[in-house]
This record gives structure tokens, sequence and C-alpha cells, in this order.
């Protein structure tokens, strides 16, 4: 089950589930970072990363999510913008929390446009993942941890995209 949550164990948040609330449910996995919180709810880098701690302190498994704009794809900076949303909202995790995580790469461009990535834009930028997280951490950590990807994912493109070396599965 994945819930949104407030990381807050308790307090006056109204409107929001608090990471204990989430947890009683039955959650075990939380979105963290979807394109539409960023934008709608102006959930930035650093209000990610409280949230990323907040899931792992409660055994919670986060679902990390990243990707570009359309707007950052067109001025090829997609590589860079990714690298900082992970370095600010990850990479403070000792390599056993970062272990716990999933990484989930939504190209916000493709989602709901009518336009969607190619399976190569995807390998690209999941292969980068995986190269980052292999420099920071460690080529055995960097295999063992999953990346989804959220773009556009659909019947007609699925198998083609879950063939890619990097891409381990959807989140749709």
């Amino acid at each position: 089950m994945d819930k949104n949550f407030y990381p807050a164990d308790k307090g006056a948040f109204t409107g929001e589930v608090s990471i204990t609330q989430a947890k009683n449910i039955g959650a075990k996995y939380v979105l963290i970072g979807h394109s539409e919180r960023r934008a709608i709810f102006n959930e930035n880098e650093v209000f990610l990363k409280e949230k990323v701690n907040a899931a792992l302190a409660n055994d919670l498994t986060p679902v990390f999510c990243c990707g570009e704009s359309l707007e950052i794809r067109e001025a090829n900076e997609e590589l860079n913008f990714v690298k900082q949303q992970l370095m600010d909202s990850l990479f403070h995790l000792s390599a056993d929390d970062m272990a716990k995580c999933i990484v989930a790469y939504e190209p916000v461009w493709a989602i709901g446009t009518g336009k969607t990535a190619s399976t190569a834009q995807a390998q690209e930028i999941h292969a980068f993942i995986r190269s980052l997280l292999t420099n920071k951490y460690s080529e055995a950590l960097a295999q063992s941890i999953t990346i989804q990807y959220g773009g556009s994912v659909k019947a007609e493109n699925a198998a083609e995209l879950f063939q890619s070396a990097d891409i381990d599965g959807a989140l749709v």
C-alpha cells in the first residue's frame, strides 16, 4: 500500500496523514517527491529529505520520485537536475539506509501530456541514476536498488522498457 504522509509523528497538520497513521493503516511503502506533490503542494528537497528520514525511522520503504520538466529536458539539463534531486534528498543516507529505498524516475514531461519518453531516453536516465549510486556508495549497492520507471507506462511500451538493463519495473 502506498500512502503520502506528513513526516511528524503527531501534531496539528490539518488535512495531512501523520507517519504513524500511515504505518497504522498498513502502509509498507510511501511515495516521496512525486511530481504532483512537488508542483501542487510545493514540496521541496529539504522537506522531501525530512520525509525520507521519517519513513526510514518508521520502517517504511521510501519510493523516491525524481524527474525533470519539459523545459529542463529541452535545455539538456535533465542529468544535472536529477542528480541534484538525489543529492539533496537521498545522498545524506548511509549505505544501509539507502539500500532500503526505491528510486522512481518519472519524466514529468511524459506524464499526461501525450509525449512519451523513448525506451532509450528512459534507460539513459536509469543508467545515470545507477552510476550516481555507484559513485556515492558502491557497485553492489547500486545494483541491488530498484529503479522504477514512472513515465506513461502502458501495455504497448512496458515489455520494451522492462528489457532495459537498468529499468527494474514501473511506478504506475
